[in-house]
């Protein structure tokens, strides 16, 4: 899976929302002080590059889309964030959230219950 860097994944959060946007509608959408309007553009054309984003040409400007979804992108970092540092764990991942207060007692039982549901589709 490719690795995106910061700058790169605020832009795909703005085209996962967006679906599709010339790239002064991306601009648009970011908090002052915004990137210069070149430095957003080399980032779109660095993620297509990549392949997670595609363009539709319209007269002489481009529509750029995401091509990978925000699905693909989140599951992958989440494999890849439990295999880098929890081997892989997912017991470990969750016991690190719990001992640093990331997630609650309520939260882990509603992961209960969905871990519960699955099973009985199974």
């Amino acid at each position: 899976m490719i690795q995106l860097t910061r700058a790169e994944e605020e832009v795909m959060q703005v085209l996962w929302e967006l679906e599709n946007a010339f790239v002064k509608e991306i601009l648009e959408q970011f908090p002052e002080p915004k990137p210069a309007y070149n430095t957003l553009s080399t980032i779109v054309r660095i993620l297509e590059q990549k392949g997670v984003v595609s363009h539709e040409a319209i007269g002489r400007s481009h529509r750029y889309f995401p091509v990978l979804s925000k699905t693909q992108y989140r599951s992958a970092s989440l494999e890849r964030l439990s295999s880098d540092y929890f081997g892989g764990s997912f017991k470990e991942l969750a016991s690190c959230w719990l001992q640093d207060n990331q997630i609650n007692i309520d939260d882990l039982e509603e992961i209960k219950a969905l871990i519960g549901k699955r099973k009985k589709k199974n």
